[in-house]
């Protein structure tokens, strides 16, 4: 778990101290809107890192709601979101069955802008929430979720999104197997 803090904690801090050249100057991911719904899905890959390579897919899928409103971290452009999540998982890999892993999550998670550059942008999350059921694979309720996106803005009130997802217990639970997913989201502000 300290390994887990230590790195969010630097890779949150990078917006505070980088050369403000970097920084947008409005909010990339809502302009100037004040709401955003967005829908992304991912597929998954087995593996405990934070921040997964996609060399083991499994059949394990995720799709979320957003609703999200504009905000500040520390003077850098942010999004607060509230987020619910069904997890698909289809037959068995590695070792995994996958379809008991078949659970709602709900969480709210803070994105903050990396930097912007013309339509594309780069972000950082991290949020907290809930899964319906303990299971096997995170032995807890509570979960804990770290995220990176590269967006694109289409317009001022369309975009499109990669995104790389980390789900945990923190290690609030001996069993911390963790949920990872690499996916393709879209938002709409208004």
């Amino acid at each position: 778990m300290k390994k887990y803090i230590t790195i969010l904690s630097v890779l949150l801090s990078i917006p505070a101290f980088a050369d403000t050249a970097i920084l947008p100057d409005k909010n990339p991911f809502m302009w100037t809107y004040q709401n955003q719904i967005g829908f992304g899905i991912g597929q998954g890959v087995d593996t405990g890192w934070l921040l997964p390579p996609p060399v083991r897919p499994v059949p394990f899928y995720i799709g979320t709601f957003t609703y999200s409103q504009p905000t500040s971290f520390f003077r850098v452009p942010a999004r607060r979101s509230l987020n619910i999540s069904q997890t698909l998982g289809l037959g068995e890999k590695n070792g995994w069955k996958w379809q008991d892993y078949t659970i709602p999550m709900i969480y709210v998670t803070e994105d903050i802008a990396l930097f912007r550059y013309e339509r594309l942008y780069a972000g950082l999350g991290a949020g907290a929430g809930l899964q319906a059921k303990e299971n096997e694979r995170l032995g807890a309720k509570l979960i804990f979720q770290f995220k990176v996106t590269f967006g694109y803005n289409i317009n001022k009130k369309l975009a499109t999104e990669l995104f790389i997802q980390h789900f945990s217990n923190a290690n609030t639970a001996v069993e911390n197997h963790s949920y990872a997913f690499y996916g393709l989201g879209f938002t709409y502000n208004y």
